[in-house]
């Protein structure tokens, strides 16, 4: 029964970094890797209940997106970002939908406003340095995130019947002890 909730525990885990693409939750911050840096990547809705997210975009819409510079290294180099519908071909030859032009961000951040028109999947492209030295590229979606919900709550069930099958068996392999052992018991006197 250990390896059935080890094999359900890695699945999940696999699956809950899949999903986050080159984003990732460390201490309430979600994280973006360029190169060997580290910035802050934060998305914003007026009507999503103004909350803070750092993958999927709830809906389509004016969206904020907000690039913060954890290491201070950044802020010297220069830093481009782009926005691009997802397709099965070549980055560079995917639909554009925002650029942010290669600049120098000396305070350390960036604040981009784009208009999500169409709900779909996108890819975010972070690039630093001279020539795009150094680059993070994210897949995420808008308007999808409902998705990813059931994905995981079809998960969570899956485990939650896994563990009630478990104790089911748990106790019919104990009622069948005790009854072998009362049989040998009674046998006994």
């Amino acid at each position: 029964m250990k390896h059935v909730w080890l094999a359900a525990s890695m699945w999940l885990a696999t699956t809950t970094a899949w999903a986050h693409g080159g984003l990732s939750m460390e201490q309430d911050m979600c994280k973006l890797t360029v190169g060997p840096y580290m910035m802050h990547f934060a998305g914003y809705q007026e009507d999503a209940q103004r909350t803070e997210f750092c993958e999927d975009i709830p809906h389509k819409g004016p969206t904020i997106i907000v690039l913060d510079v954890v290491d201070l290294a950044l802020r010297d180099l220069p830093i481009e970002f782009r926005i691009v519908r997802k397709t099965d071909g070549p980055l560079d030859a995917a639909p554009e939908v925002y650029k942010l032009s290669p600049a120098v961000y000396p305070k350390g951040t960036l604040m981009v406003r784009h208009d999500f028109m169409d709900d779909g999947d996108y890819v975010g492209m972070v690039y630093a340095g001279a020539d795009r030295k150094y680059a993070s590229v994210f897949p995420f979606s808008v308007g999808k995130s409902s998705v990813g919900y059931w994905k995981y709550t079809l998960g969570l069930l899956g485990l939650l019947l896994l563990a009630v099958f478990g104790l089911q068996l748990g106790r019919q392999r104990l009622q069948r002890d005790v009854a072998m052992q009362e049989a040998k018991d009674t046998q006994a006197h």
